[in-house]
């Protein structure tokens, strides 16, 4: 057994151990061996185990211990409000207060006002109070995802003073490796590194040492602009400024990381036509009602194909062999139209392509589309004739299928650039909606084409 494989065995969870003392009611034995484990083990155990043990639990841990549990734990945002009506609600409302600020307001805000404002009433009013700072900004943007809990230090004083600050604000605080410099208005001036404190004499003056330069965000940014920001500058923790540039709280890397999650599974969700999949869906049901209504609006735009198709009925009906051949030029057309969206819409949410002009990528997506369409083509031509030896109609074939990539091609990158120009989000032109568009556009230049020279098949 290597080092490793011993180190996971000796920090295992033994759930039957633990399981055992809660149904024998030994208190003593279940919280020796629960709060020696690893805070993510504790949150999975408490997440696993059925609703009479969570309730056991209650009475052996105290709400600051459980406020631990819920700051590691990757609880779905529907189960906020079971988790938390199995508690007596003093208890629940003592449990949210000792959480870090950002994350208590992420819990309230699954919850009902009424329910938010009887928690509120029942903390301590310091508590409340942060909270309530909080719960007003609008969802998803750095006043949303930020906290009041940080180290703040006048620019005017000396590192000794500085590190007794430190002292005393520091177990409040959500992150100590920056701390940052404010002038008497609470304006943010600069920061200072836990390191510079720690390796700088006492008397030396924090203007002297803190850097000026600061990367800050406003409250007001999009999230996702926060954390490409944070990203961008390999930042630990950024603060959130006003528009007078006063120090309002920080959003520290752990929130981040949550960010560029949900963001991501927002944009795979409208990516693949399903609505909300932050949650990973445990019925049937559930699962079908985020996707029959993009189900039926794909079904409706899918009967404009059939439509279009009955209008070519005579040309198809004189020439049956056209038939065949459909799906072959509306697929590919749809594989090569969802290639270019993919492209546009990464290009997008990473900022690639603000570095050249939007002309220039759509020109350089015309002539990908038109060099893979001739690929295409030609090689299909070859195929067709070699198996129906029907060089007409494998030349028909081609040719749509030339024209036809070269157009989704261009519509699969200039429909995300446009949304993204009139403010929508890109990723809103899913696969699915691209793919049936493509769909009508390839089935009228392949019938439109077969009908014009039908007399020569």
């Amino acid at each position: 057994m290597t080092v490793n494989e011993e180190l996971r065995e000796e920090n295992s969870v033994d759930e039957a151990k633990l399981l055992d003392s809660l149904e024998k009611n030994d208190i003593k034995a279940f919280r020796e061996e629960y709060l020696s484990l690893h805070p993510y083990d504790r949150a999975i155990f408490y997440e696993n185990v059925n609703t009479s043990h969570r309730k056991t639990m209650y009475f052996y841990l105290s709400p600051k211990e459980l406020a631990e549990i819920f700051e590691t734990s990757e609880i779905d945002e529907s189960e906020y409000k079971q988790f938390l009506q199995e508690m007596d609600t003093t208890y629940a409302a003592d449990m949210i207060s000792y959480m870090f600020v950002d994350n208590a307001v992420d819990v309230l805000k699954e919850l009902d006002k009424l329910h938010i404002a009887s928690y509120l009433t029942l903390m301590n009013k310091d508590s409340a109070a942060q909270i309530k700072a909080l719960l007003h900004y609008e969802e998803y943007t750095a006043g949303s995802i930020m906290t009041t809990e940080y180290v703040s230090i006048p620019q005017n004083s000396t590192v000794r003073s500085a590190m007794t600050i430190l002292r005393n604000e520091a177990p409040a605080a959500e992150t100590i490796y920056y701390i940052f410099v404010v002038d008497e208005d609470n304006h943010l001036t600069g920061v200072v590194s836990l390191r510079d404190l720690i390796i700088t004499d006492e008397d030396t003056l924090i203007q002297s040492i803190m850097n000026d330069r600061v990367v800050s965000v406003f409250v007001s940014d999009d999230q996702e602009d926060v954390a490409r920001t944070t990203q961008d500058y390999n930042l630990l923790a950024v603060p959130v400024v006003d528009f007078q540039h006063h120090m309002l709280g920080i959003i520290t890397v752990d929130d981040i990381l949550d960010v560029i999650d949900e963001e991501a599974s927002d944009d795979y969700s409208k990516l693949a036509a399903v609505s909300n999949m932050d949650s990973f869906d445990k019925t049937s049901l559930s699962a079908a009602k985020k996707r029959i209504p993009w189900l039926l609006i794909l079904l409706v735009l899918g009967m404009l194909t059939a439509n279009l198709i009955d209008l070519f009925t005579d040309t198809i009906s004189q020439v049956a062999l056209l038939a065949a051949f459909i799906p072959l030029i509306a697929g590919t057309a749809g594989n090569s139209g969802t290639q270019a969206l993919a492209v546009a819409v990464r290009g997008i949410a990473t900022r690639d392509i603000e570095d050249e002009s939007k002309f220039k990528l759509l020109l350089r997506e015309a002539g990908t589309g038109l060099i893979t369409g001739i690929v295409c083509a030609v090689f299909v031509v070859g195929l067709i004739f070699v198996w129906k030896h029907e060089f007409i109609i494998a030349l028909l074939v081609g040719a749509a299928i030339l024209v036809s990539i070269f157009v989704a091609t261009i519509s699969g990158s200039f429909i995300p650039l446009f949304m993204h120009k009139m403010k929508i989000d890109p990723a809103v032109a899913s696969g699915p909606f691209i793919t049936t568009l493509n769909d009508l556009i390839s089935i009228i230049i392949y019938l439109g084409l077969a009908t014009t020279f039908l007399s020569s098949l």
